[in-house]
C-alpha cells in the first residue's frame, strides 16, 4: 500500500510539471493521419511515470531493503530506462522500428543473463529465444495499445495488479512490490490521461511499462511447475496479446505491413460499432479485470484446471476476434 500510494501520488503531482515543460519546448503530439485527437497533446507523460516509479521504489528499498540486495532492482530499472529513452527519441525524431526491436531484444538478453528470463524448457538456447520473443512481443504490444485515451495505462494497471496478487500469494514480495509500484504510477497517470486526455505517455512511457510488465510476469514462479509458470504470464498479458494479434492478422490478410499505423485496433473497432470512446476503453478494462481474476484463480489451482480456464478464455478471444474482424476500419497510413 505504501508503494502504491507513493508512486501514485508522485505521478499525479509530477505530470503537470512535465506537461508545462512539453508545451514550452514544443514536445507535442500533433493531430493528423491515423491519429484520433484533434488538438496537439504533450507526450512527456512517460517521463513522469519513470520518475515516479524510480523515486517510490528507491525510497521503499532504502527503508526496507530486499533480501536479494539492490542489484537486481537497479539492473532491471536501468534496462527499462534505456528503453524509455529510446522511446522518447522515437517520439521526438522517429527511430527506426528495426532499432527499437534490436534494443528490446538486447534488453531481453540482459534480463536472461540476470537470471530473470523464461525458464520453461530448461534448455539455455530455447529459454533465451523464448525470453527475447516474450519481452519484444509484450513490450511492443503495450506500445501499440497506446492508441486511445486511458487505454494503455488502464490495461497496465490491471496487468500489474494481477501480477501483484499472484506474486504476493506465492511469497514473491520483490515482484509484488515492483508490480504494485508500477500500478500506482499508471493509476496516477490516468488522472491526466483519461478521456479527454490532457497528456500522453508517448513511446517513452509505453516501452517502459511494457518492458516492466513483461519481465515481472515471467518472474512469477509456482509450486505447480513449469506448465502453470508458463501459462499465467500469458493470461495476465492476454488482452495486449489479443489486440496485437488481431491487428497483425488483419493487416497481413489485407496485404499490409503490421508496422503501419492505423485505427484498426480493438478499441477503434468498438468505437466503429457505436460505443463512445470512454465506454469502448472501459469495456476493454472490464474484460481485462475479469481475465485478471481468472488468471489469479488459475495460478492457485492444479494444471488441468488452469488449462481449462485458459481454454475458456481462448475461445472467448476467438469469438470476439471473429466479430471484430468484420468491423470496417479506416485506411492505414505509414507510421
Amino acid at each position: 500500500m505504501a508503494i502504491f500510494l507513493a508512486s501514485g501520488i508522485l505521478c499525479v503531482v509530477s505530470t503537470p510539471y512535465l506537461m508545462r515543460m512539453a508545451y514550452s519546448r514544443g514536445f507535442l503530439d500533433q493531430p493528423g493521419g491515423h491519429k484520433s485527437h484533434d488538438e496537439a497533446v504533450p507526450f512527456l507523460g512517460g517521463v513522469a511515470i519513470v520518475l515516479a516509479f524510480a523515486l517510490a521504489v528507491l525510497v521503499v528499498s532504502l527503508l526496507n531493503p530486499p533480501h536479494s540486495g539492490p542489484g537486481e532492482i537497479l539492473g532491471l530499472f536501468a534496462v527499462a530506462v534505456m528503453l524509455s529513452i529510446i522511446g522518447l527519441l522515437d517520439d521526438l525524431r522517429n527511430v527506426s522500428p528495426t532499432v527499437r526491436v534490436l534494443a528490446e531484444a538486447g534488453a531481453a538478453v540482459v534480463i536472461w543473463l540476470m537470471g530473470s528470463g523464461v525458464a520453461v524448457s530448461g534448455v539455455g538456447f530455447v529459454d533465451l529465444s523464448l525470453t527475447i520473443f516474450w519481452v519484444v512481443g509484450i513490450t511492443n504490444a503495450f506500445n501499440l495499445l497506446d492508441n486511445m485515451d486511458g487505454l494503455a495505462a488502464g490495461l497496465a494497471t490491471v496487468s500489474s495488479l494481477t501480477i501483484f496478487a499472484v506474486a504476493a500469494s506465492n511469497g514473491q514480495f520483490l515482484v509484488a512490490g515492483l508490480a504494485v509500484g508500477l500500478a500506482g504510477c499508471t493509476v496516477g497517470f490516468l488522472r491526466h490521461n483519461r478521456f479527454p486526455a490532457r497528456v500522453y505517455m508517448g513511446d517513452g512511457g509505453a516501452l517502459f511499462i511494457g518492458f516492466l510488465v513483461s519481465v515481472l510476469a515471467i518472474k512469477l514462479r509456482f509450486d505447480g511447475g513449469r506448465t502453470v509458470s508458463a501459462l499465467v504470464p500469458v493470461l495476465a498479458c492476454s488482452v495486449a496479446v489479443f489486440d496485437t494479434t488481431l491487428v497483425t492478422l488483419s493487416r497481413l490478410h489485407s496485404g499490409l505491413s503490421p508496422f503501419l499505423g492505423g485505427q484498426d485496433h480493438v478499441s477503434h473497432r468498438l468505437v466503429k460499432l457505436g460505443l463512445p470512446v470512454p465506454y469502448a476503453v472501459g469495456s476493454i478494462h472490464v474484460g481485462a479485470v475479469g481475465i485478471g481474476i481468472l488468471t489469479f484463480v488459475s495460478s492457485g489451482t492444479d494444471p488441468w484446471s488452469a488449462w481449462i480456464i485458459a481454454g475458456m478464455i481462448g475461445l472467448t478471444y476467438l469469438a470476439a476476434g471473429i466479430v471484430l474482424l468484420r468491423v470496417p476500419v479506416d485506411r492505414l497510413e505509414a507510421g
